[in-house]
């Protein structure tokens, strides 16, 4: 879910000819551009979740997803 919505929002940032390598700057700049001026407001919450599940499952090595963790995820991923 956090992958679909982060190429949303690299494809957002291609409108404008701009790209960034790392994940985090695409989002900062996604955010001080988009979301602080109220053009995207309720993706930057749910981004921020969406990264925060993706950074537990990554690199939690006992981390699992329950089902309702899942269906809320790909919901806040439709939305996008």
């Amino acid at each position: 879910s956090y992958y679909s919505c982060f190429y949303a929002i690299k494809a957002v940032l291609a409108l404008e000819e701009i790209d960034f390598k790392r994940h985090k700057d695409a989002v900062a700049y996604f955010n001080k551009t988009y979301i602080a001026k109220e053009i995207f407001q309720e993706n930057g919450k749910r981004l921020g979740r969406l990264k925060q599940e993706r950074e537990n499952s990554d690199y939690d090595d006992f981390y699992v997803a329950s089902l309702k963790d899942a269906s809320d995820q790909y919901k806040s991923a439709k939305l996008y």
